[in-house]
């Protein structure tokens, strides 16, 4: 395997009450499977700091949000047990997000491929530049979107998420994904962004903890049943990525 894939990171600050969780990976911050299990394990843990009111998920560096899946790692799944506990670990970042009793913000500053779009779509409210177009392009390697499929719907209803996974070589632009429910406002600029972003912060830090918890609860119900879900879904996942087919285009995919 590639030795690029275990250099990626998450990190975590702790500045008055919020939590500002920083994932990088020097492949257009792709997420191997090291990164997402520190991803789903710190996001947990700032949900479960009395300390912590609201929590920021972003990632490093000025122009990719997230690359989705590491090529590198998939390409290497030779067993169908390897295979689901990669897509495994997509699973299980939705569904810290998903049972965190913090409001998580995200902020996404550039493109947003696959399992990038699934952590987008996982936040509770989601600030994004121009620049952040989306692509959901598992369809295009062999595979399909269908851990992160449940998340996107969610946010995008079934005919955006359909729209995405189908037509998997195209981008939608920050403004489609803003008038289709996935970004909560758009800027123009980072810095105009992270403004944004630290007022909504300052209101939610005074606000009740017990009412943006219950709030939470809220906006996820009838997901109830997600942790088996998703797990079905990442069984799926784990099984096409080592037919010929998935091997082939995935070469492929890399090799442009």
């Amino acid at each position: 395997m590639n030795e690029a894939v275990n250099q990626g990171d998450v990190k975590i600050v702790l500045d008055h009450g919020l939590a500002t969780i920083e994932f990088f990976h020097p492949l257009s911050n792709s997420l191997p499977g090291k990164v997402l299990a520190k991803l789903a394990n710190t996001i947990t843990e700032a949900g479960e700091n009395d300390d912590v009111k609201v929590i920021l998920l972003k990632s490093a560096g000025e122009r990719a949000y997230c690359g989705g899946a590491s090529f590198d790692e998939l390409i290497s799944i030779d067993d169908i047990d390897t295979g689901k506990k990669f897509f495994s670990g997509f699973a299980n970042v939705i569904n810290a997000m998903r049972k965190c009793p913090k409001l998580i913000i995200g902020r996404v500053q550039g493109k947003a491929v696959g399992g990038g779009v699934g952590l987008a779509s996982s936040v509770d409210y989601c600030f994004a530049t121009k620049f952040a177009s989306v692509k959901l392009s598992e369809l295009a390697v062999g595979i399909g979107p269908f851990v992160v499929g449940p998340a996107v719907e969610r946010k995008l209803g079934l005919s955006g998420m359909s729209e995405l996974a189908i037509n998997a070589t195209e981008w939608r632009d920050a403004k489609w994904a803003n008038e289709n429910g996935l970004y909560n406002h758009i800027f123009d600029t980072v810095e105009e962004m992270d403004e944004a972003i630290d007022q909504l912060v300052e209101k939610l830090k005074n606000s009740n903890p017990e009412a943006m918890s219950m709030l939470k609860q809220v906006f996820w119900k009838g997901t109830e049943d997600w942790d088996n879900l998703l797990a079905e879904r990442a069984a799926m996942s784990g099984k096409l990525v080592l037919s010929e087919f998935t091997k082939n285009a995935i070469a492929k995919f890399k090799s442009k």
